[in-house]
């Protein structure tokens, strides 16, 4: 998989931020079996990945899996980083609601469970590169 020179944010994903925001004032959210009490992080997790916390304990991890998905929160922020993922929040910490979307990103990242979110390609040229193309093509013509 070709990895894009902007990470993606986990934020920017549907529902994550008002998740985020919901976690900020009520902390109970961030907290591992919040799942059952508050339906809406099931929801975005199905919505987004096609499978909740709870469906991916259930999948089998293939022969040589790392266990990524069980380490640290901050040291799978480093490994998203790598994949082309950014799981952090304003103020580069983890999401505080990352805990309950991180095993699927992994299984999805990895093909063997779940699926990304589709983003389009970015049809709107790069302000810098037409920018140089313009300059580019004056200098040349103001040359001649």
């Amino acid at each position: 998989m070709e990895k894009s020179p902007t990470p993606r944010r986990l934020r920017d994903l549907p529902g994550i931020a008002e998740l985020e925001r919901k976690a900020l004032m009520k902390p109970r959210y961030a907290d591992v079996d919040a799942a059952y009490e508050f339906p809406e992080i099931n929801e975005a997790s199905r919505a987004i990945f096609g499978l909740t916390a709870e469906e991916a304990d259930d999948v089998v991890r293939p022969d040589g899996w790392d266990h990524i998905d069980r380490k640290p929160e901050r040291d799978q922020v480093m490994a998203f980083e790598a994949e082309g993922w950014d799981v952090t929040g304003e103020n580069r910490r983890p999401l505080r609601m990352l805990g309950h979307f991180s095993q699927q990103l992994w299984l999805a990242l990895r093909g063997v469970a779940g699926e990304l979110p589709f983003v389009p390609e970015d049809d709107e040229p790069d302000p810098m590169k037409s920018s140089l193309a313009k300059e580019a093509a004056a200098f040349r013509r103001d040359r001649r």
